[in-house]
C-alpha cells in the first residue's frame, strides 16, 4: 500500500520503519525543516533533555551512543533520531519542511493530501491509507492575556517556551515563566544566569522526582519498572499488583509516598515553602516531572523565584515598562512572559465530519488500543500514547498498525472496541482527574498498553523477562526481537512481499541494528 505519515516525530519515523520494511511505499510528511518532532530544532527550548534516561528513552533496535549523558540533551536526541532514519532508510521517504493542509478520505479508506512546501507550492497526492502522528506536543497553549496590546506596545513579548530557543534573548530582561512543569523548570533554570530576573508562576506546584533519590538512586530504578507502575491502580490487576492493591494496600501507599518525602527533605522544600499539596501517591492525577538541574539551587540562591498558586490575570503597561499582574494583585516587570503551560491537541487537516467521529461529547479522543479511530476508514494514530516510554509504546503501536494492514489483528466487533475505549476513557477520568490531555496520555501505566498491543498479536517478550523488569528498570532492548518476529509472520502468510531495497532487515537480519565498536551512533549519520 502506498501510505501517508504525517509527523516525523519518534512515533512518525518508528511508523515509517516497520511499514517499510512491512513492503509499504511511504511517505512522511513534517512542516519542520529536520526530523525530531519536539526534539526539532525549531521547537527546542534552552535547558531541555529528556525525562527519562537515555536507556528507556531508545527505540528497541537502536540503542543510543554510549558517549551520551544519562539525560540526552534536545540537540542529541535530534541527532540520534536522525541518525535513526539514515540508519533505516527513510531519508527517501522524508517530506520535509512540507506541511499537510487538508486531509480527506475518499472512500475505501483512501485518502488524498494536500501538502504545502516551503516555498508555498501546493501538491495534491492520493494514498491508500493515513497515519497520524503529528504528536499531542505539536501547538503550545498560550493563554489570552487581557492587555496584551498594550504590553507589546510597551515592549514586552508573549512567548510559548518552545519557541523560545536562546537562553541569550533573556539575558539582561525580567522573564515571567509560566507554569510549573518540567519545561517550565527547564527554562527558569537555564536563563537564571543571565536575565535580570526570573520569576516563575505557579498555578499549582507538582511533585518533582529527583534524578538521584537520596543523591545516590536513579529514579528509573523506582518509577520505570513494572513494580513502578503496578503501585498505581490499573483498569484490570493482574498477577503481584492485586496484592498490592489488597493486602499490601498499606506497604505500597508507603513506598510511593517514601519518595515525595525524600524529596522534601532532598530538595529543602519546606524551607523554600514548595512542598506540594497532598500526597506523591497524587502525582497520578496530575502530572510527575524530573527534577530539572539547578532548579531549587536557583530558587534557594534567590536567582529564581517562585510565585505558588498564583496565576497572570493581565498584562500591562507599568510605569518602569511593560508589566504581569498576578492573582494576588501584584504587579512584577515583565519584559518577556515565556508560557509553558501545555499544548493543544488537534487534527485541523482532517475535515469537520472526521473529527467529529475521532472525539467525544468533551472533546477526547475515542482511539482503541490508542492507535485505531472508530468509523474512519483507512486512517490510524501513533503518538497518542504519552507515556515514560514513547518511544517503545509508538515502536508497539507501529507493529499493531503493520498487522492490521496485514488484516493480521483480531479485532473484536465494533460495539465492542466501542465498549472499551469508553471504558479506559472513564478508568482514566478517574484516575488522573481527567488530567489525560483528551485521551492521549496513559502515564503511568505505559507498560500496560505496551502488554495489550503485543497480546493482541500475540507477540509479547517472555514472562521470564517481563519479571526481570519488576525490579529492574524496563530496557526497550527487550523488545528487539519482536519486529523480526512480525516480519517474518508476515513473509510466512504472504502479507508482506520479499525485502527489497530501502525495505530495511528481514527475517534473516540481526536483531540488534548496527552501532560503531564503541557504542556510537555511526558517523555518517551523526552529520546530516
Amino acid at each position: 500500500m502506498r501510505i501517508a505519515i504525517i509527523g516525523a516525530g519518534v512515533a512518525g519515523l518508528a511508523t515509517a520503519k516497520v511499514l517499510i520494511q512491512a513492503g509499504h511505499d511511504v511517505r512522511v510528511f513534517d512542516k519542520s525543516p529536520d526530523v525530531g518532532g519536539v526534539w526539532s530544532r525549531t521547537r527546542r527550548y534552552p535547558g531541555v533533555t529528556t525525562q527519562s534516561p537515555k536507556a528507556q528513552y531508545s527505540l528497541s533496535d537502536f540503542p543510543m551512543p554510549k558517549s551520551y549523558p544519562e539525560w540526552p540533551s534536545g540537540a542529541q536526541v535530534q541527532a540520534y533520531l536522525a541518525a535513526y532514519a539514515a540508519e533505516f532508510g527513510l531519508e527517501a521517504a522524508l517530506c520535509l519542511s512540507t506541511e499537510v493542509t487538508a486531509a480527506r478520505p475518499v472512500g475505501d479508506g483512501r485518502w488524498t493530501l494536500t501538502t504545502r512546501d516551503a516555498g508555498g507550492a501546493e501538491s495534491v497526492e492520493s494514498f491508500d491509507r493515513l497515519v497520524v502522528a503529528n504528536g499531542v506536543f505539536c501547538e503550545p497553549l498560550v493563554p489570552a492575556y487581557p492587555g496584551l496590546e498594550e504590553f507589546t506596545a510597551a515592549g514586552g513579548a508573549l512567548r510559548a517556551a518552545t519557541d523560545f530557543h536562546d537562553a541569550e534573548d533573556a539575558r539582561g530582561k525580567h522573564v515571567l515563566v509560566v507554569g510549573y512543569g518540567k519545561s517550565a523548570c527547564d527554562v527558569a533554570a537555564a536563563i537564571s544566569g543571565v536575565a535580570a530576573g526570573t520569576d516563575v508562576i505557579a498555578r499549582q506546584l507538582l511533585w518533582k522526582v529527583p534524578r538521584k533519590i537520596g543523591g545516590f538512586l536513579n529514579f528509573k530504578l523506582l518509577l520505570l519498572t513494572r513494580l513502578g507502575e503496578g503501585l498505581f491502580r490499573y483498569l484490570r490487576l493482574r498477577g503481584f499488583e492485586k496484592f498490592l492493591h489488597g493486602p499490601g494496600n498499606g506497604l505500597r501507599r508507603r513506598m510511593i509516598n517514601s519518595i515525595g518525602s525524600v524529596s522534601v527533605r532532598q530538595f529543602g522544600l519546606a524551607k523554600l515553602d514548595l512542598v506540594p499539596a497532598g500526597h506523591m501517591e497524587d502525582i497520578v492525577r496530575g502530572a510527575i516531572g524530573l527534577a530539572s538541574e539547578g532548579f531549587f539551587e536557583g530558587v534557594e540562591d534567590g536567582s529564581i523565584t517562585v510565585h505558588r498558586d498564583r496565576t497572570i490575570t493581565r498584562l500591562l503597561a507599568g510605569p518602569d515598562g511593560p508589566a504581569a499582574e498576578l492573582s494576588d494583585g501584584s504587579t512584577h516587570r515583565a519584559d518577556l512572559v515565556l508560557c509553558a503551560t501545555g499544548f493543544t491537541q488537534g487534527v485541523p487537516f482532517l475535515p469537520e465530519q472526521t473529527r467529529q467521529r475521532l472525539l467525544d461529547e468533551r472533546g477526547n479522543f475515542m482511539l482503541y488500543r490508542q492507535i485505531l479511530p472508530l468509523g474512519v476508514p483507512g486512517l490510524y494514530f501513533n503518538g497518542y500514547n504519552s507515556s515514560f516510554f514513547s518511544p517503545l509504546n509508538a515502536e508497539m503501536a507501529a507493529l499493531w498498525i503493520a498487522a492490521d494492514l496485514a488484516e493480521a489483528v483480531a479485532l473484536p466487533d465494533p460495539d465492542a472496541m466501542l465498549r472499551a475505549v469508553v471504558e479506559q476513557l472513564a478508568f482514566m477520568d478517574e484516575a488522573t482527574d481527567t488530567h489525560h490531555c483528551r485521551g492521549t496520555k496513559i502515564i503511568p501505566f505505559s507498560m500496560h498498553n505496551v502488554d495489550e498491543v503485543l497480546d493482541d498479536l500475540d507477540l509479547n517478550i517472555s514472562a521470564t523477562v517481563r519479571a526481570s523488569h519488576w525490579l529492574g528498570a524496563v530496557d526497550p532492548a527487550a523488545y528487539r526481537r519482536v519486529t523480526p518476529s512480525l516480519l517474518r509472520r508476515l513473509t510466512a502468510s504472504g502479507s508482506r512481499p520479499d525485502a527489497g531495497p530501502g525495505s530495511g532487515p528481514g527475517p534473516g537480519s540481526t536483531d540488534l541494528m548496527p552501532v560503531e565498536s564503541d557504542g556510537q551512533l555511526p558517523s555518517a549519520a551523526l552529520n546530516m
